[in-house]
């Protein structure tokens, strides 16, 4: 085994214990416990393998979800791309369902627009327009949970821990449609976030475009039947034992329930 295998092995063994046993962990960059320094080639590689083992598991990839699509984001966090992540069976709850809050460390609901995909994207066919391999829309609420503590990360960080995903409820499907500038609400109880699907990308549509462009170059896989998530339309808020709901004006709601089992 060479000392990078030996590192992406340290890594994922820490990410995945940090999310089976529901407990926080440091920053993973500049680790000296880890003996390496984690570029983002290298954090792909930890994602890739950390989905890996939940496959093993018996999940099932049913798409992917797209990060820092939000332009103060990038901003703040000093990059220029979109991160990607990927999503399970395991991650979805119901419309309207309930989330055992046992699972998360620090859960936090996010508001969000949900494309599915109708068949496969050639990630190889220079002249595929991923738009067209788009068959439906849907408002959406991803829940996001960081397994480091206190929601602290480095770029690298969040691209090996997944992108935060931890779950996420679609709402109606519908034909797809125009969804630039759309009235977003989220409400977490008795909080709530007001904004606009203008947030993601200035248009949903551009985190389609990006998310493309990032899965040529990191070789993850576009499928029939696959959900994108494309983005955060407003800030996100805590979860705990009450309602989160989201509405899309021109699209619907979707709602799930945090519940302690």
């Amino acid at each position: 085994m060479t000392e990078d295998q030996a590192y992406i092995d340290r890594v994922v063994d820490r990410l995945d214990r940090a999310q089976l046993e529901v407990r926080d962990t440091p920053s993973i960059e500049g680790d000296p416990e880890l003996g390496a320094d984690l570029d983002l080639d290298t954090a792909y590689r930890i994602q890739e393998r950390l989905i890996d083992r939940r496959v093993q598991r018996g999940e099932t990839v049913v798409g992917v979800k797209l990060g820092f699509t939000s332009r103060a984001k990038m901003a703040q966090m000093g990059v220029s791309d979109v991160i990607v992540g990927r999503i399970t069976d395991a991650m979805a709850i119901a419309d309207g369902g309930e989330t055992d809050l046992a699972r998360y460390i620090h859960p936090k609901a996010e508001p969000e627009v949900a494309y599915r995909l109708a068949r496969d994207v050639d990630l190889d066919d220079p002249d595929v327009d991923i738009v067209d391999c788009v068959d439906a829309i849907a408002p959406a609420i991803e829940i996001i949970d960081s397994r480091y503590r206190d929601f602290r990360f480095t770029y690298a960080d969040v691209v090996a821990d997944n992108t935060s995903a931890a779950g996420f409820a679609i709402g109606t499907w519908q034909p797809v449609r125009e969804a630039a500038d759309l009235a977003v609400r989220l409400r977490v109880g008795e909080e709530e976030a007001t904004g606009s699907t203008a947030a993601i990308l200035d248009d949903p549509v551009n985190a389609l475009h990006a998310l493309l462009d990032m899965c040529r170059r990191r070789r993850i896989p576009l499928r029939a039947g696959h959900i994108v998530l494309a983005g955060a339309a407003t800030a996100a808020l805590p979860l705990g034992e009450q309602t989160a709901a989201c509405a899309v004006d021109g699209l619907g709601t979707v709602h799930l329930t945090g519940v302690r089992r």
